[in-house]
């Protein structure tokens, strides 16, 4: 397929005059809107990297993107949407279409998106969208901007142990006897092999004896072995291999059980017991043969096997922001309330969208993020963060590298003293940096400076001489220590500096009422499981799915300006009739 990039085509007059004609009072759809408020957001050049030059003329990639972010928008499968640029005379209007068009069929939608994940295009139509934003003044650096994440199940089936070892000796046997079947059928007993392995392993009933499933498990690994020998036989062609299928086989078989050579020659197969033998972190253990980069994940109590969504998105002070009904001096569109005066504030817009695999903390994706909002040029004055406990050194990186304040509770003081309220911790102490040394609440100073290193990082052990420490009338409320003083283990300058400010400010009341607007992006990840379903991925495989999550952003914040255009709340405030008669009864 062949793309000539080339500017998109104007709307036909018959198409725009049926479409505004059916378009009723008050609702102007959201695929109109776009088109007469961006125009041609999402130009062909952008995309013409993912196609060749030569072969047969393809659909407009740029037009292909749109139906992509309204696919997300209503939430639609590829033939549904496809469907609709066929019927809907406001997704023709869109797309500049005939009114008679005949539209796409829904399999170039896959072709598109698996053209764009190869070349690496997927961020390309939010990187086009917050540019034009931009221009128009919606968008850009400094400000507020508040972060959060939820889970993201894979679309695949949850499998135990068991089962994984077995469906993936199963997908091994599908892939072989689709590429190589001649090959196949000679290295192995195929009515035999088909009786055990024709079926999904999750489909029937497993034995309910730990005897018969230990051996269910064995007769599983015997097979993959002995699979996994014929591949890597001299007489097996090279090429089988590098099939995907046969190398997740050996990397489950290798995670989940042990082979070992007795004395007398006779080999043994074990399953890994995680006490004894072993099993790899949760970070690199296969969890399904049908998608290599899920993992299983647990935050707080909800346990799921996928991915993480990390949506950065601008906030205000005021909850409201973003929502406001004034409208400024814009035309109204057809369909529009009359236009009021007044200026507006922007509304909430999504500038930076992650995904993970589920077991990446939150606060290992900060520096990520304000590196790409800094490239895209919008990195806000202040950064809200869920309390999942920043390092110091990512609070001070954020301010040293970006301009950024990193707002987000710091992790309390862990030590005896803190944790009891009772005694001298650390933060009682007076430190001398340029000095080099500690004075403790009684007046006595340190004896030793001594900068170390602990589990990686930079620290600074600061001691009190012993035979004072012995002496002192309140050694009980500093330290336990039987034979020697006291003992602080300080973080650098910078970063304890950091520690203790953050520390004291978010005890404060105007701290927490500043936090609380963190809370609105709790608002954010509803709209996005609500709208277009991201709670479980679409596709399978980190790429695709990230290309999903980023289609779903432009989705959100193209129906959130749309709202903001249209001079309309993003969302009714909804009043339940018993919270109405508390009201009432409230008032009286």
């Amino acid at each position: 397929m062949s793309v000539q990039p080339r500017p998109w085509p104007q709307v036909p007059e018959v198409t725009a005059r049926a479409a505004r004609a059916a378009a009723r009072r008050g609702s102007y759809p959201l695929a109109m809107r776009i088109r007469d408020e961006l125009g041609e957001v999402f130009p062909d050049a952008q995309f013409e990297a993912g196609f060749g030059e030569r072969g047969r003329p393809g659909w407009s990639p740029g037009r292909l993107a749109l139906v992509t972010v309204l696919q997300m928008a209503e939430d639609l499968t590829d033939r549904g949407a496809a469907e609709q640029v066929r019927l809907r005379l406001d997704w023709k209007y869109a797309l500049g279409l005939d009114i008679d068009d005949p539209g796409i069929d829904h399999t170039v939608l896959s072709e598109f998106r698996t053209r764009v994940v190869e070349h690496d295009l997927a961020e390309t139509v939010l990187d086009l969208l917050l540019a034009a934003l931009a221009e128009r003044g919606l968008l850009g650096p400094g400000g507020k901007a508040r972060t959060d994440s939820t889970h993201v199940v894979a679309a695949v089936r949850d499998l135990n142990r068991l089962e994984l070892a077995g469906e993936s000796v199963r997908a091994c046997l599908e892939a072989l006897a689709v590429a190589a079947p001649d090959w196949l059928a000679a290295v192995i007993d195929v009515p035999d092999w088909s009786a055990r392995y024709t079926a999904r392993v999750d489909s029937w009933r497993l034995p309910t004896s730990k005897t018969k499933q230990a051996e269910l498990a064995l007769t599983y690994a015997r097979d993959g072995y002995a699979l996994i020998e014929a591949v890597y036989a001299p007489t097996a062609p090279d090429w089988i291999r590098r099939i995907e299928a046969v190398q997740v086989l050996r990397i489950v078989l290798l995670q989940n059980y042990t082979r070992a050579i007795t004395d007398d020659g006779k080999e043994v197969v074990k399953r890994r017991e995680a006490d004894k033998e072993g099993l790899p972190p949760g970070r690199l253990r296969l969890s399904s043969p049908y998608d290599t980069d899920a993992r299983w994940g647990v935050k707080k109590d909800t346990f799921w096997n996928g991915y993480k969504i990390h949506l950065t998105e601008t906030c205000h002070d005021d909850p409201l922001a973003g929502e406001q009904r004034s409208l400024d001096d814009r035309a109204p569109a057809p369909g529009d309330e009359p236009a009021r005066t007044g200026r507006r504030q922007p509304p909430n817009l999504i500038t930076n969208v992650a995904t993970t695999d589920a077991t990446v903390a939150d606060a290992a994706m900060t520096a990520d993020i304000h590196q790409q909002l800094a490239a895209r040029g919008l990195a806000p004055d202040e950064h809200y963060v869920d309390s999942g406990y920043p390092s110091a050194a990512l609070v001070a990186d954020a301010a040293r590298l970006h301009g950024i304040t990193l707002v987000s509770p710091m992790l309390a003081d862990v030590s005896r003293q803190a944790r009891e309220a009772r005694g001298f911790h650390a933060g009682a102490f007076t430190i001398d940096w340029d000095a080099r040394q500690a004075t403790c609440p009684q007046g006595r100073r340190s004896t030793s400076w001594i900068p170390a290193a602990q589990r990686g990082d930079e620290v600074i052990v600061v001691r009190f001489d012993t035979h004072g420490c012995r002496a002192c009338p309140v050694r009980p409320a500093c330290t336990t220590a039987k034979r020697s003083g006291r003992v602080l283990t300080l973080k650098p300058r910078l970063l304890h500096e950091t520690l203790a400010t953050a520390r004291a400010s978010q005890d404060t009341r105007p701290w927490q009422d500043k936090y609380r607007i963190r809370a609105g992006a709790e608002s954010t990840m509803r709209q996005a499981i609500a709208v277009t379903g991201t709670r479980r991925a679409r596709y399978r495989g980190l790429p695709k799915t990230h290309l999903e999550h980023v289609y779903s952003t432009v989705a959100l914040n193209v129906i959130r300006l749309d709202a903001y255009w249209a001079g309309r709340p993003l969302d009714r405030h909804r009043t339940s009739h018993l919270a109405r008669l508390e009201q009432r009864l409230h008032a009286a």
